[in-house]
Parts: C-alpha cells; structure tokens; sequence
C-alpha cells in the first residue's frame, strides 16, 4: 500500500472504530454523550468529507480536524478517531501551520482524557491544560524523531548513489592505472634483464677475454670455451626468468660454497665460505638474489681490491638472511664518484629493495671493503 492510500484509509479505519466504540458505550455516558443518532449522522458526514478530499493537504485536514473535535465534545471516545491528526499533519501542512494543527488536535486529546467538554470545575480545567501540553509535545517530539530518520534514510540513499556513480567514474582511472601498472611491470622486467645480463654475460665474458690475452696453451684455450658456454647457458636461462645454474638441485648454502671455491680456485685467492644459523629452505627469488650478490661481489674483489683473502658469510638469522662479503684489499672511497662497478652495485642495490631488503657498503682505503645484503627469510612455496 502506498503512503498516500495508508494516510486517507487509517483515518476512515479509526473513524469506524471510533464509532463502534462510541455508540456502545453511549448508555454508559448518560448525559456525558450525545444521542447516537446526532453522533451517527456527524460521522456519516466526517466520512463522506474525507472521501470527498482523498489527498492528504489543508483543506482535507483542516475539515476533518474540525469535525473530529465536534464528535470528541459530543462523546469523548471519539478521540480515538482525532489522534489520526497527528499522523499526516507534516504531509497536509507547512511551517507554523504545522504546530497551530498539534495544539488543536492536542485539545482534542486533552478534552477526552480530561473528562470532556466543558471542564466541570477548576481542577479539571488545570488537568485540561496540562494535557494540550503532554499531547501536543509528545506528538511533536516523536514527529520530529520520525522525520529525522527519514532524513536519515533519505541521506543514506543519496550517499549510496553518490558512492555508485563514483565507482562508475573510476572505471576509466582503474584502466588508467592498470595500464601504468603494465608499463612500470615492463620496465622492471628490462632492469632485471639488465642485471641479469651484467651479471652473468658480462663476468663470464671478462673471464673469457682475460683468459684469451693471456693464452699460451691448449689449457687455457679449453677454459675459455668453457668460459662461452656456461654464459650461453646464462643467458638462455635469464630469458627464461629461471634460478641461477648454481642452485640447480642443490641448497644455497651448498651453491653458495661452490661459486665461492670456483671463484678462489680461478682466482688463486683463498676465499672461506661459512654458514650460520639453521638453514631453511627460501623462497627461489631469495636464493637467486643472493647467489647473485656474491657472485657480483666476488667480481669487484677480482676486478678491483687486490685481496689476499674473501670472507663469506651467510646468516640464518630468524625471519631474515643475511649474506656478508668481506675482504683485505686496497679498499675504496664509498662517497668517491662511481667508477667502473657502479653498474654492479646498482644492480644488487636494485635487486635486494626489489625484495624490500637492505644493501649495505663499507670500505676504506686500505683496509678492505664490506658488502652485507639483508633480506627477508621468505619461504619456499609447497609444490
């Protein structure tokens, strides 16, 4: 039922119920009440005029609140069909007109909890008073409540459409943003093939060219071949986004140990290679990266320290790993302009804050230098 039906048909429903009990109880009134037939002719008028005015608005309202005082005064259980004035007054009235039609339907009110009309005497003029007040008030108090859920309600709806026709404008910004995302993806995608191919093409093929210069055998010729082929191999697997070579069915303390006893045996350079803590099984872009940091660390020993001795070292060290490279060389200035293993250190830089880790350098001229990679201890997925 729509609210324009309820607010015409609940007051012709109390209007009948009011009737119903008016009539029976007239005998019980006496003089108190007027002959039924005056009250059921009034009430046959009443409802021809609410029926005459279906719409709730001033003159409905106006006319029938009229007539609902007359019955109340002509016998008080009419009240029960006068109280439909406070249901639709915000809906017939406006403004100040709204209060004048809750006093006149309070002092309907009041006339039949009050005994009728008129007061008899004093004291039941008092009471009469006092509940135009509590009617009036507590009418316009609960109005005021029901409005202001409404209101509420009303808001509700709003901000829930304003909410879907944001989600529709952000369509077009998600796509945006998606594409942005696809881009930065590829531009990651060739940083890392950068690093991959510094750090595998371009040491094997140093090694390969340092080898070549300093020929004089079959020996050193056959080293270089192999020198080539485990670079080609490199680079077929970086294309491939696979795992270093070093850590093919071997643990990373294991792989780390063998690209440290490789390097020292080609280098004639003692290198120590220790583990500390309980190994665990890491996640394999953990391991990858650092296999590549020692690898590309032990290259600048190589190229650049002049060292009798390499220290690695790697760390178990609870929800982290930690890899130290240390050695007793020449040493350098850290906060000298980049030299020719800038690129090597960018490219660890870049790929431990790409596991949101830590890269660390220290050196000093003649005392050596330290490199120590901290990242996060990530698990191995189950397969």
């Amino acid at each position: 039922m729509t609210e324009d039906k309820w607010l015409t048909w609940l007051p012709l429903g109390l209007l009948g119920l009011a009737t119903v009990v008016s009539t029976a109880a007239a005998p019980a009134l006496g003089d108190a009440a007027a002959d039924v037939r005056w009250t059921l002719a009034l009430t046959a008028v009443t409802a021809a005029w609410m029926l005459a005015t279906p719409r709730p608005g001033p003159v409905n309202y106006t006319g029938r609140t009229a007539l609902a005082f007359v019955l109340t005064w002509m016998n008080p259980f009419y009240a029960i069909f006068g109280v439909a004035g406070f249901f639709d007054v915000y809906d017939s009235l406006k403004g100040r007109w709204v209060y004048v039609a809750m006093l006149a339907v309070g002092i309907t009110q009041a006339g039949s909890q009050s005994g009728g009309f008129p007061p008899d005497d004093a004291a039941q003029a008092w009471v009469f008073v006092a509940l135009i007040g509590l009617n009036a008030g507590l009418a316009t108090a609960f109005m005021r409540i029901s409005l202001r859920t409404e209101q509420r309600t009303v808001d509700l709806e709003q901000l829930n459409a304003d909410l879907e026709a944001a989600l529709l404008e952000n369509q077009d910004l998600q796509e945006r943003l998606v594409s942005q995302a696809r881009e930065a993806g590829v531009q990651e995608e060739r940083a890392r093939l950068a690093r991959e191919i510094h750090d595998t093409l371009a040491q094997s093929l140093a090694g390969i060219v340092t080898q070549l210069e300093a020929s004089v055998g079959g020996e050193r010729q056959e080293r270089a071949l192999g020198l080539a082929r485990h670079a080609l191999a490199e680079a077929r697997r970086s294309m491939l986004d696979l795992s270093p070579g070093d850590l093919e069915g071997a643990m990373l303390p294991d792989a780390l140990s063998c690209v440290v006893a490789a390097w020292s045996a080609e280098h004639a350079v003692r290198a120590d290679a220790v583990v500390v803590g309980d190994p665990v099984p890491l996640h394999p872009e953990v391991e990858a990266t650092v296999i590549r940091i020692a690898q590309e660390s032990l290259t600048n020993v190589a190229k650049h320290a002049d060292a009798a001795r390499v220290g690695v070292t790697l760390s178990y060290d609870g929800d982290e790993v930690v890899l130290d490279v240390r050695d007793d060389g020449v040493g350098f200035d850290v906060d000298a302009p980049p030299g020719s293993s800038s690129f090597g250190l960018r490219g660890m830089r870049q790929r431990v804050a790409r596991l949101a880790g830590e890269l660390t350098l220290e050196s000093l001229a003649g005392r050596g230098t330290a490199v120590s990679a901290r990242l996060p201890a990530l698990a191995r997925e189950a397969a």
